[in-house]
């Protein structure tokens, strides 16, 4: 490993996001409407007016602010949950794809000492943004004590959901004032750690982010409001139904979002998914730094484990490269993790080994010669 592993202080800024997984309220009248996964998963399809992944559908999520750490939250909390784990299960670590990776807090821009665990604020984070973006609110009563095995629902929006959701885009720190007007707190139980992500070097401008990726079940959809500012429309779609849906151009993801909807095609019931969750509730979370790798006609998204992946300081700031093309590249090689991105709407992934943290894996999943 070469060089100093510390990205310069304006590189990354630290985000969360929330996958929600639903299931259905009641029996489909036709069976053949049912997806084979068994649930759904909200996807938002971001504004074309935003800076990053305009007209992209995403997962809600957004940048985390210093009131999602604030010494206000503990009032909040009180009695029934208290620091420093307010009854979530110990801390698991994230460790980055590259050892020695920062993340202190301290060493992210714009991010003061914390208040709260950083878990705990990621997740508050994540809760926050979807209310902004989707109008969906994960919250619990405040004298409900955590009931961990359950799958959750959401709570219903409040009256004025559209009042207090400008106050909370205008100052996060409203969140904490609608949370009392409630009486409700952040249902940080139901969201279970699922991993992380690092937006790749694409150029010396380009916005850095790291990510944390959580993961909620619930019985059943709840109504989604989009805010119509950052979000314009939203679908259910699962994973099988949005991998279609972006092949024929219909939606668009980037890689990380393509990657996890294929990870989730592994599961063939929400309670399957739920139960992998909680059973893995011990196991450290993967935190990954993918690394852009030029061919002569195509690019490829290498992780961590691909025999191509180095864990090298310069590959924070800079992109591989070859004068090769990617069939050249693919013949090659035989321990693969990684997206090879033909076009917008062309991604094969490509997967031959074993997550080290138990965690699964997507399966290998190549689009027909037909799309390239």
């Amino acid at each position: 490993m070469n060089g100093s592993l510390r990205p310069r202080a304006s590189s990354w800024r630290r985000a969360a996001t929330v996958m929600l997984a639903a299931g259905w309220a009641r029996p489909s009248p036709a069976a053949s409407s049912r997806p084979p996964e068994g649930f759904r998963l909200l996807l938002l399809q971001r504004s074309g007016s935003q800076g990053f992944l305009p007209k992209a559908h995403v997962f809600p999520g957004g940048l985390e602010s210093t009131a999602d750490s604030s010494a206000d939250w503990l009032r909040l909390f009180a009695p029934h949950h208290r620091p420093p784990r307010f009854g979530l299960a110990p801390a698991r670590s994230r460790p980055a794809s590259f050892p020695g990776l920062p993340d202190d807090p301290a060493a992210v821009a714009d991010w003061d000492a914390a208040a709260l665990p950083d878990d705990v604020a990621s997740r508050i984070c994540a809760i926050r943004e979807t209310f902004e973006e989707a109008g969906v609110l994960l919250l619990r009563p405040r004298a409900a004590l955590p009931a961990v095995p359950e799958v959750g629902r959401a709570l219903a929006p409040p009256p004025g959901l559209d009042a207090w959701r400008d106050r909370v885009r205008g100052d996060p720190r409203h969140f904490l004032s609608l949370c009392a007007h409630l009486d409700c707190t952040p249902d940080i139980w139901a969201l279970h750690d699922w991993g992380g992500w690092l937006t790749p070097f694409t150029g010396p401008s380009g916005r850095r982010y790291d990510t944390a990726f959580f993961l909620c079940c619930l019985s059943e959809p709840p109504p989604v409001y989009p805010d119509l500012t950052e979000v314009v429309s939203y679908q259910w779609s699962s994973p099988s139904e949005a991998t279609e849906s972006f092949i024929s151009k219909e939606i668009w993801f980037a890689p990380p979002q393509f990657y996890e909807i294929r990870r989730l095609g592994n599961f063939a019931s929400l309670s399957d998914l739920h139960k992998f969750c909680l059973d893995g509730a011990s196991e450290e979370m993967e935190r990954w730094l993918p690394i852009t790798f030029l061919t002569a006609d195509g690019m490829l998204e290498l992780l961590p484990g691909d025999e191509l992946y180095l864990e090298d300081s310069k590959f924070l700031e800079n992109a591989m490269s070859t004068g090769k093309k990617t069939e050249e590249i693919m013949k090659e090689g035989k321990i693969f993790h990684r997206l090879v991105l033909h076009s917008r709407h062309v991604y094969n992934l490509h997967v031959t080994l074993q997550s080290k943290y138990k965690h699964v894996y997507p399966k290998t999943y190549i689009i027909s010669k037909s799309h390239l």
